[in-house]
């Protein structure tokens, strides 16, 4: 019997999904899973692409965007594993990540679910790795800036629990839906994800049913790449106005007695993140691009033993750089103050040395990118040109 089915579901991200496949592979060579993607009707090229290069993975194509909590029920029906990974497409995990995560749970009984350190692409810990439930005071904390304000407070950063030490496992309620390793009779006795949610919520939701039925979940610091902002454009108006009605709905759901309350904050919330956005997106963003134009470009460092199909790959994809060098090991650029794009060769290291390399050598102004020798393509999360 396999121990892990890997759930996946896909809207128009077969670069970055072919990567955390990818990376899932290289996982399966220490625990034994199987991986279903479902396609919520990208409407290009996604799964023909993947099929012929993963055949062993199941594909399902839905013929619409059925929300992430439906398609994701799909794939947990098809599961007759242990325990069932949910997982986003744009993300990647290392060879250790199901061995040490599967040993946690093997280990605790207790334990429903857990989730891990993701980190973005430039190495930097995402607070969403972990949360509490969102009580009106967390909720009106995290909607209007405190907890970032005050982010070592246990009065104030309550939502993210901040205070709590990112590289130490910990007992935590809510586990962030990118990555949450399930165990499979219990997912599907709890009735896996409420598709009321049609994207966001639903992972909270299935944290808070899975303690009332008496299991804890934990964070564990296994870290893991995840490319906030591939899935969804978290700037855009319609993300903030659908997070926060994912809210109130979990609200209604579990809090019914301060659902007014609860209502009003909201409401109050998405104008105000509504108007942040908008004065992001027509202010900020220009201005941040025009300084980005005028400030001095960064120097790439290609770390491979092979960069000569790399530099071809750079000129055309329109990096601006001062300089272009060549280095065999990342070491090799560890005391770097200055601004530097870093290109990894997927040909010379495995995920695993990928993640704790940029993980280990995350720097404000370095900005790390990934060769895919099997698309000779840069995938980068937030190229600096």
């Amino acid at each position: 019997m396999k121990r892990v089915t890997t759930v996946i579901v896909n809207y128009r991200l077969k670069y970055f999904l072919e990567q955390t496949l990818l990376s899932v592979e290289e996982a399966y060579t220490e625990v034994d899973g199987h991986t279903i993607v479902i396609d919520n009707n990208s409407g290009d090229d996604s799964i023909d692409f993947l099929e012929e290069r993963f055949p062993s993975v199941t594909f399902i194509r839905n013929k619409e965007n059925v929300g992430f909590a439906k398609a994701n029920n799909q794939g947990f029906n098809l599961a007759d594993t242990d325990f069932i990974l949910v997982l986003n497409p744009d993300t990647i995990i290392g060879s250790n990540t199901l061995k040490d995560a599967v040993k946690w749970m093997d280990e605790h009984p207790e334990c429903g679910a857990v989730g891990v350190k993701m980190i973005d692409g430039n190495g930097f810990f995402l607070p969403e790795s972990k949360r509490s439930f969102p009580s009106t005071w967390n909720s009106f904390c995290k909607l209007f800036g405190l907890s970032s304000i005050f982010p070592k407070s246990r009065l104030f950063a309550r939502y993210h629990l901040r205070y709590l030490n990112e590289n130490e496992p910990h007992q935590v309620p809510v586990l962030a839906g990118a990555f949450m390793l399930l165990r499979t009779d219990l997912t599907k006795k709890v009735g896996g994800f409420d598709e009321d949610f049609f994207m966001y919520g639903e992972d909270m939701d299935l944290s808070y049913r899975m303690i009332t039925d008496g299991m804890t979940n934990y964070y564990l610091p296994i870290p893991i790449i995840h490319y906030k902002g591939e899935c969804t454009k978290t700037e855009s108006l319609n993300y903030v106005k659908i997070f926060y009605e994912a809210m109130h709905i979990f609200y209604r759901k579990h809090y019914p007695r301060s659902s007014w309350v609860n209502k009003i904050v909201v409401k109050t919330a998405i104008v105000f993140r509504m108007l942040i956005s908008v004065l992001k997106a027509k202010i900020a963003s220009p201005l941040i691009q025009l300084l980005k134009r005028k400030a001095k470009a960064c120097d790439t460092y290609i770390v491979s033993r092979r960069p000569n199909e790399i530099i071809n790959i750079i000129e055309a994809e329109g990096f601006s750089s001062n300089n272009i060098f060549k280095v065999q090991s990342i070491s090799d650029i560890a005391s770097l103050k200055k601004c530097a794009n870093i290109i990894l060769d997927d040909r010379e290291m495995n995920y695993q040395t990928i993640i704790n390399s940029i993980q280990e050598h995350n720097k404000n102004n370095r900005y790390f990118h990934i060769y895919s020798s099997r698309n000779n393509l840069i995938i980068s999360p937030k190229r600096q040109r």
